[in-house]
């Protein structure tokens, strides 16, 4: 099975900050919206980006009309609802519109899990990788979402 995912910001920022990037290797294309990156470039771009492999693509963000979100979300949820892709995000309002449009959503404690269900990691380093996310990153996780993410890896 092909897995395709495209990323907005927060992914790529967390899974850097933890110095997890490499787990995004697991989808066997990444697809990143120029805006995306734009956003990302202006917060320094993370050490690990550049080793990644991704396509940077267009999107037509106007398509997705929450306006509680970011340019970078509205695009990388149009080019997933557009390409049939996952969408990778660590936002709340993105995953709620996404899933609205009928779109796929892992955030980054579901990329670790994906990750150790492919065999990148051991659970042990899948738990850890998750819990830094809440102790190491400026990503906000409760500890109920990090147990939750723990125990999906139990039932893989």
């Amino acid at each position: 099975m092909t897995l395709a995912a495209v990323s907005d910001a927060g992914p790529l920022v967390h899974l850097a900050e933890i110095g997890s990037l490499e787990l995004l290797a697991t989808f066997d294309t990444l697809l990143v919206p120029e805006t995306v990156y734009t956003e990302v470039e202006a917060g320094g771009v993370p050490d690990g980006v550049a080793d990644l492999s991704y396509e940077l693509v267009e999107a037509n963000e106007g398509r997705v009309g929450a306006e509680e979100l970011d340019a970078g979300e509205r695009a990388a949820i149009a080019v997933a609802e557009g390409r049939g892709t996952v969408l990778l995000t660590d936002d709340l309002a993105a995953r709620e519109a996404a899933s609205d449009a009928g779109v796929e959503v892992r955030g980054s404690i579901g990329v670790i899990a994906l990750g150790y269900g492919r065999g990148l990691l051991d659970r042990d380093e899948a738990a850890s990788r998750m819990r830094a996310l809440q102790r190491e990153t400026s990503l906000f996780v409760t500890e109920g979402v990090v147990e939750r993410g723990i125990q999906m890896l139990d039932e893989q």
